[in-house]
């Protein structure tokens, strides 16, 4: 009984290490590139900050920073919203380890990008 009782334990107590790593790891800057409407590239370079469950930083682009707001991490998935000239853009995302997968909806419209971590 009692080797079951600390396997479990061993077993819950990793389980928790690697969802904080995660979280930790979604910290820091990420680039990437998504289709305008007009079939143009547009540069995208993302800055994460991970607290807990919160999640903060900013969208830089060449025409000016958007931070982001009402952020959430819940294991790999996470989530945000940016406001853009009075409209929000809602966010949706994945960590992948070594990418992430994104989604934003713009007005209806819906975009995915893949993001990658920037090299300092």
């Amino acid at each position: 009984m009692k080797i079951k009782f600390f396997s479990i334990t061993t077993m819950l107590v990793f389980a928790a290490i690697v969802c904080f790593a995660v979280i930790a790891d979604l910290t820091g800057k990420w680039t990437g590139t998504v289709k305008s409407p007009d079939g143009q590239d547009f540069p995208l370079t993302y800055v994460f900050k991970v607290d807990g469950g919160k999640l903060t930083g900013s969208l830089q682009t060449p025409q000016g920073e958007l931070p982001i707001s009402n952020g959430k991490v819940n294991g790999s998935d996470f989530s945000f919203d940016m406001d853009f000239n009075g409209t929000t853009i809602s966010n949706v995302g994945k960590y992948y380890v070594d990418s992430i997968g994104l989604d934003a909806e713009i007005g209806g419209a819906k975009y995915h990008t893949k993001l990658v971590r920037a090299a300092n």
